[in-house]
């Protein structure tokens, strides 16, 4: 049972004149100070919140939202330097500290870097770390071509865009397989398009055997994906309702429909297509 850099759901116990003390079944007790207590709060009501160290290393409880988790990345901003390291906004009271050990360039204030968050066994602080590698997997054991991964977007380099896999995987867009803009930090759907004997993932952004198909048709997909897999709009839908929901003509549309049609991603109803 260690929270420090989780989520707990836990329970109100009692209220001080600091704040109010939570609970969880096993006798782990934190504070939760007063600046993040609402009226409707009351003894024995679970509430979630994020469990961190405050600036004497206790831990503390709040009902803020961190920009990062334990084990996940993102790109933070650099606040402040000091002879100890960086200090990164994480969206917290107390800022989020990068030993300069953990940097592979050193940082400097307003600049914005990739990192993951880990929390020092020795000393059970949360601390920020810049070499995303050592975190990483480098033998992939649970994936096979074709599968669908999650993604977190990276870098850009020399050769496309870097991503993070399931949150454990080195991977990579090439540039060819760019098919839409990608932002940094941006989360997304992917596929493995193959697997190096180093580790590191070739990852595509359409399903594999659909690497020819445009932007318009990935993003037909991607729209009946995100209505839990069938839309109402057909090839008989007018051209405007079409424009105003996938900012595409209805001939780029159907277009994208036939690609999928034809590869048998989707079928045709009469009044709704639907993935198969």
């Amino acid at each position: 049972m260690v929270y420090i850099g989780e989520y707990a759901e836990l329970r109100i116990d009692r209220f001080t004149s600091v704040g109010a003390y939570l609970e969880d079944d096993e006798g782990f007790e934190v504070l939760l100070p007063n600046k993040y207590l609402t009226d409707d709060m009351e003894e024995n009501q679970n509430v979630k919140v994020f469990i961190y160290n405050d600036s004497e290393d206790r831990p503390v409880a709040t009902t803020e939202t961190p920009k990062i988790e334990l084990n996940d990345f993102a790109f933070l901003k650099v606040k402040a330097v000091s002879n100890f390291g960086a200090f990164l906004d994480w969206g917290l009271e107390k800022d989020l500290l990068v030993p300069f050990k953990e940097q592979t360039a050193k940082m400097v204030e307003d600049g914005v870097y990739l990192v993951t968050l880990y929390r020092d066994e020795q000393t059970n602080r949360l601390v920020a770390s810049a070499r995303i590698n050592r975190f990483l997997e480098d033998e992939v054991i649970d994936l096979e071509q074709g599968d669908e991964v999650d993604l977190f977007i990276g870098e850009v380099t020399d050769l496309g865009r870097k991503v993070i896999v399931n949150n454990i995987y080195n991977g990579l867009i090439f540039k060819d397989r760019l098919v839409r803009p990608l932002k940094n930090g941006e989360r997304t759907k992917g596929y493995i398009e193959f697997i190096r004997q180093d580790g590191k993932l070739d990852i595509s952004l359409v399903p594999i055997g659909l690497e020819k198909f445009d932007e318009f048709t990935e993003q037909v997909l991607t729209y009946i994906k995100e209505n839990d897999g069938s839309i109402s709009i057909t090839d008989k839908s007018s051209p405007d309702l079409i424009r105003a929901e996938l900012g595409m003509s209805k001939k780029s549309f159907k277009k994208a429909v036939g690609n999928l049609y034809k590869n048998k991603i989707v079928k045709l109803n009469k009044d709704s297509i639907d993935l198969v």
